[in-house]
């Protein structure tokens, strides 16, 4: 494990979560396949995220979802196969592919100029999972285009945030459940039903690849754009030069672009597609963000309510041309971490 600042510019830190103590986020410079040697590394932290998971969903849907899921990869022929089932194998129990393929978080981002230099990326996770907060760590791992920063949690094989100094930044949210009977429930089976169609890689296995292979923001930008998808997503990517920023919403294989400064959150802007809600209030999260985002610093003075709310469990800020990065995990009553911090041009020599 690499050590890193914990730092103390946080107003957040005042208060832990429900009175607990804040636990440090800890740095793991680790090789690929980075999700199977953390189970090792954090262990404490992968026992503590499926026993949260199985209180969560119950045993019995965890161990069904599995199987489904599983089933769904094999006939996908998904790339990463073979780490998700090293990692099923090592776990014993059910939960580590339906929680490395869920599909239930909202978030908040936004990708504006910084300041200093190049651009910034802000980012919330909103999740109702008790534990993701608490658990939440920072792996250093390698692919063939350098090395790059995964905000993430032992045994997961996607990547959700990240940082790539000297390349780019990114982020994912969940575009809305769309509506097709109304009833949400409904709605949620016909979505499932429709994947078994699809052969495209999940966002978080994209995501993954674009950091692991591309060499630069332009590259990060057309992958996202062009390679199908089997569930739609929305994308937020910040480059190194001042305007490169956007937000990218996939359908399967359709894009709508905005570019930077650009703020998403969890319902459609550029298709007329309706949906089911994700979150809290998404459309006033985005334009809360849209007024807070430019002139937001490293204080983390834009995370306001209902930016933050009871389901977030995680907040990041990303430079990729400065290096810095800063990451805090929280559960429902508050903090949960002290806030990680590299500082700019602080990043480890590659």
């Amino acid at each position: 494990m690499v050590s890193a600042s914990g730092g103390d510019a946080n107003p957040a830190e005042a208060g832990g979560n429900n009175g607990e103590r804040l636990v440090d986020i800890p740095l793991f410079d680790v090789e690929a396949p980075a999700a199977e040697r953390l189970m090792t590394l954090a262990a404490d932290r992968i026992d503590m995220l499926i026993s949260h998971g199985q209180r969560h969903y119950g045993r019995l849907v965890l161990a069904a979802g599995d199987r489904l899921t599983w089933a769904w990869l094999q006939r996908s022929g998904n790339p990463y196969l073979d780490e998700i089932a090293r990692i099923r194998r090592r776990l014993g129990r059910p939960g580590a592919v339906l929680l490395n393929m869920s599909y239930e978080w909202s978030c908040t981002t936004a990708v504006v100029a910084d300041a200093a230099c190049g651009m910034r990326l802000l980012r919330t996770l909103d999740w109702p999972l008790t534990g993701l907060g608490r658990t939440v760590l920072v792996a250093r791992q390698r692919g063939a285009a350098g090395h790059y920063y995964s905000i993430t949690w032992p045994g997961f094989v996607g990547v959700l945030t990240g940082l790539a100094p000297g390349r780019f930044s990114a982020a994912i949210n969940q575009p809305p459940l769309r509506r097709v009977t109304g009833l949400k429930p409904l709605d949620w089976v016909i979505a499932r039903v429709g994947l078994w169609r699809e052969n495209g890689l999940p966002a978080t296995h994209l995501l993954r690849r674009v950091f692991d292979t591309c060499r630069t923001y332009a590259e990060a930008r057309q992958m996202l754009i062009e390679t199908p998808l089997c569930l739609p997503a929305f994308f937020t990517l910040a480059g190194i030069e001042p305007g490169e920023g956007c937000v990218i919403e996939r359908r399967q294989r359709s894009a709508a672009v905005h570019e930077a400064p650009a703020v998403m959150s969890n319902h459609w802007v550029g298709f007329a597609l309706q949906g089911h809600d994700r979150g809290h209030d998404s459309i006033r999260r985005r334009a809360l963000m849209s007024g807070l985002a430019p002139d937001a610093d490293e204080s983390l003075s834009w995370l306001q309510p209902p930016i933050l709310n009871p389901t977030t469990r995680l907040v990041a800020t990303a430079n990729a041309a400065t290096g810095a990065l800063c990451v805090q995990g929280w559960e429902r009553h508050g903090p949960a971490t002290r806030l990680f911090t590299l500082p700019r041009a602080g990043m480890l020599a590659a």
